[in-house]
């Protein structure tokens, strides 16, 4: 398969793309903002598996032009693409009362208006069998048990859930599945800066390998879910 994921510098999304890279069956293209992090993923990458197909990109998926990115997927991805993975995001853990109006433009660029503009771009790759794949969170989860000093975030989150669902019925022609994992918490610098001193049962490479198994076989069974994903509050 032919997979992108973004937010692939850090975190569930970094161990997802060596999930993927594993096989030797996948081309990916990795996305993240920081270049340093990106060249990091990389070397391990190679040295799980040398003959991998993995091309770090650094790309900012709110501010960038895609022209390049494109044209990129057109030379090296032969214009197809199977699995969209939309991870990038920030946290910023402010009670509401401080909250500047720049944070909530922030968090919803970064965690919702840039994933529209990337669905948007890559669409026209994308055909009958693709998978899109949002990540969420359980914060965002309608019922779910909220938390002090997240609202911003959350709100950002639920509005990317409602456009999972909104989106999935959009696509239905075109055969395109779009999903959305809820996330619970995972052993990752965002929980620290959530819930500080706070230890998750779930290891960041744990829930990586899950994101990349769903990526690839989710939508045979799910179309338009808002999934969660969590064994623990927070």
């Amino acid at each position: 398969m032919n997979i992108i994921i973004t937010g692939a510098s850090s975190g569930v999304g970094f161990e997802a793309v060596l999930e993927l890279i594993l096989s030797g069956k996948h081309k990916v293209i990795a996305l993240a903002r920081s270049q340093n992090k990106l060249e990091r993923l990389l070397e391990i990458a190679k040295g799980l598996n040398p003959e991998c197909e993995l091309y770090a990109i650094a790309f900012d998926i709110v501010h960038d032009d895609y022209a390049g990115l494109q044209q990129f997927i057109t030379s090296n991805f032969d214009g197809k693409i199977d699995v969209l993975v939309n991870n990038a995001g920030v946290l910023i853990n402010k009670p509401f009362t401080e909250l500047l109006e720049s944070d909530f433009v922030e968090m919803l660029q970064s965690n919702y208006i840039g994933h529209v503009r990337i669905i948007q771009s890559l669409l026209q790759f994308m055909g009958d069998g693709s998978h899109i794949v949002n990540i969420g969170s359980m914060g965002g989860f309608q019922g779910s048990a909220k938390f002090n000093g997240l609202s911003a975030y959350s709100a950002s989150k639920a509005a990317l859930h409602t456009l999972t669902e909104c989106l999935a019925q959009e696509l239905v022609e075109q055969g395109i599945k779009v999903n959305c994992l809820a996330l619970g918490s995972a052993q990752t610098e965002m929980l620290e800066q959530a819930f500080p001193g706070y230890e998750s049962p779930v290891m960041a490479f744990e829930m990586g390998k899950y994101i990349a198994d769903f990526a690839i076989t989710g939508h045979r069974f799910f179309n338009g879910k808002v999934l969660p994903v969590a064994v623990s509050t927070p």
